[in-house]
């Protein structure tokens, strides 16, 4: 029987994981799969909040620049991370999982305001708490959204899937020879500009010590495999 590390954890998916192998939009079947690999976890006992990303739908940074007002840009995509919040609540109740979507907009017909304290009341009753329209305020990512909350909720780690195995020193799917960083500081990432996640975020977990383990979604298996403490992906801390 395996055994979770962690009693609470962060989990940050980029809208893009949503869309499985179309060019945009949700794919039901990978949203069905994302909500089984948390399951895994949630079996484990471990309280779970998840960011997602809004990337599938519509990208701030694309739109402003061909000249769209960053801010306008930047708030359409937080609408975008809600669209994708209420689907995975979807899914995961269909699990069987008892599911909140704070929001850091209001928008009280489809989400729950983003109040700290009820958050974690629900983390604690069991619920997992899905945290859409990032930090409320343009000019920020999701990812640093998922720090912020993390830090506020006392995650004790955050949780990157993304599309590759980890960390690399350049594009592994531009570059052949890159290569696969399997540990690394926050400095380091800072000082090579790894484009892991954006450097506010990077600088944020740097100061409050916040690990940062970064793996694939793709393969089965591994979003317990980090959580149980087993030697996947890259491991980003102090």
């Amino acid at each position: 029987m395996s055994h979770s590390r962690y009693k609470r954890i962060m989990l940050k998916l980029s809208g893009e994981a949503l869309m499985g192998d179309q060019n945009f939009g949700i794919s039901s079947e990978m949203i069905k799969y994302v909500a089984n690999e948390i399951r895994s976890v949630f079996d484990l006992g471990v309280q779970i909040s998840v960011v997602v990303g809004g990337g599938n739908i519509f990208r701030g940074i694309a739109a402003s620049s061909y000249g769209m007002d960053r801010a306008s840009a930047d708030h359409m995509g937080m609408l975008a991370t809600v669209i994708n919040s209420i689907a995975l609540q979807d899914a995961l109740e269909k699990k069987g999982i008892e599911t909140r979507v704070q929001s850091a907009i209001s928008m009280h017909e489809v989400a729950e305001p983003y109040i700290l304290r009820r958050a974690v009341r629900h983390l604690e009753k069991g619920r997992v708490v899905i945290f859409a329209a990032g930090t409320g305020s343009p000019y920020f990512t999701t990812d640093t959204a998922a720090v912020l909350r993390a830090q506020e909720t006392h995650a004790e780690i955050l949780l990157k899937a993304t599309k590759v195995d980890g960390v690399y020193d350049s594009d592994p799917v531009t570059n052949n020879k890159a290569k696969f960083i399997k540990k690394i500081t926050y400095m380091k990432v800072l000082e090579t500009q790894l484009q892991v996640m954006d450097m506010t975020a990077i600088s944020l977990a740097m100061d409050n010590r916040l690990p940062l383990s970064v793996f694939s979604l793709k393969k089965k298996g591994n979003m317990r495999k980090v959580v149980c403490g087993e030697d996947v992906g890259t491991l980003i801390e102090g």
